[in-house]
């Protein structure tokens, strides 16, 4: 019984200070992990970042650091953690190589929320293909284009390349092209178009329109029409000046040629 009670002293008097020190070690350690987090979830609330990722990322935050407390901890008690790090590491190394398309786009979306490229509502163009963004999610964005179709981009797609915003300014320019004849009054067109800009209501009056000409071609001669309108408004001022300027070309006897091979057209996606 007194060896026993020996023994025991013994690995009391060599582990027992060894195992206060990893026991205070785990509780300072998980408390400063959890600080941490807390202090991470503030700072990403603060930059009005999406509640997911927010939420996934003080997560992953507070298991990291836990892992590191522990692996503190075990090396208090004089066990070797070296194992433990390369095995972890190499668990690491092989998730990341089998979700890299994964963790890609996650980065991705994580970097557009950070930094907010666009914001849901704002009507974009990236990754070939255009619509107004209904959801920024962890993996993917998810767009509805104007024929209502629902559209699923992966964030590193939609990343790779220039993405336009055609909503974050607020106003978007029109811009149009008209030809007149050779035969017509430069003038007098650029009155008639000056008139149904003047009609049309949604247009701003700061900045102000240009009308300008621009190209003597072939067979026409060309003016640029630029107003501007509020971005909800672009496709119905578009429409409205195109239909408006022609019947009152019609009405004044101004001719349009045709075809017009010579006028640059301004292509434009549907919003």
């Amino acid at each position: 019984m007194e060896d026993l009670l020996s023994k025991i002293w013994v690995l009391l008097s060599i582990y027992g200070l060894k195992i206060v020190a990893a026991i205070a070690v785990f509780i300072v350690g998980r408390w400063i992990a959890k600080m941490l987090t807390t202090f991470t979830e503030k700072v990403m609330n603060k930059r009005q970042v999406d509640p997911t990722i927010v939420s996934f990322v003080a997560n992953l935050t507070y298991i990291a650091l836990l892992v590191f407390v522990v692996l503190a901890a075990l090396g208090q008690l004089g066990i070797q953690t070296t194992s433990f790090i390369a095995v972890i590491g190499a668990a690491g190394l092989a998730i990341g190589l089998a979700l890299q398309g994964s963790l890609s786009n996650f980065a991705a979306g994580f970097l557009m929320i950070i930094f907010r490229p666009f914001n849901v509502g704002d009507y974009i163009e990236g990754a070939g293909v255009a619509g107004t963004v209904e959801a920024i999610q962890i993996f993917t964005t998810q767009l509805l284009t104007p024929d209502n179709k629902t559209i699923i981009i992966p964030n590193a797609s939609l990343t790779a390349g220039n993405i336009t915003n055609y909503s974050v300014k607020g106003t978007r320019r029109v811009d149009l092209v008209y030809g007149i004849g050779y035969g017509d009054d430069v003038d007098h067109a650029k009155k008639v178009i000056s008139d149904v800009l003047a009609k049309e209501e949604r247009i701003l009056k700061d900045p102000a329109t240009t009308i300008m000409l621009i190209e003597l071609a072939d067979s026409s001669v060309n003016f640029a029409v630029r107003p501007w309108v509020a971005a909800s408004d672009y496709w119905g001022v578009y429409s409205a000046l195109t239909e408006n300027i022609k019947k009152s070309f019609d009405a004044e006897g101004i001719s349009i040629p045709f075809p017009q091979r010579d006028v640059h057209v301004y292509k434009h996606k549907e919003q």
